[in-house]
């Protein structure tokens, strides 16, 4: 454990990026999964709406810190490729 008022205060930051950062990651994770479940169904629409979403997710986790912006233009990328090839 911190010992020192610097270090302990550092802890405490760092608990916190770090909560910040799986829940950004598990909304990330979530509408990437709903992405693949809606390419499974076969329905464009419902398609569209979770790319959407999903692309909205990826971009606000690179914008946070939590992806790259290379790896989010990346994921964006082969998602919309997924999604372009089952409608």
């Amino acid at each position: 454990m911190a010992q020192h008022k610097s270090a302990k205060k550092r802890a405490r930051q760092d608990e916190k990026r770090r909560a910040r950062n799986r829940h950004v990651r598990s909304r990330l994770k979530s509408a990437v999964k709903d992405l693949r479940t809606a390419l499974g169904g076969g329905d464009g629409e419902a398609t569209t709406a979770a790319l959407r979403n999903a692309e909205r997710e990826i971009r606000k986790a690179a914008s946070k810190g939590v992806l790259s912006k290379k790896q989010a233009s990346r994921r964006v990328s082969r998602l919309a490729r997924a999604a372009h090839a089952a409608s």
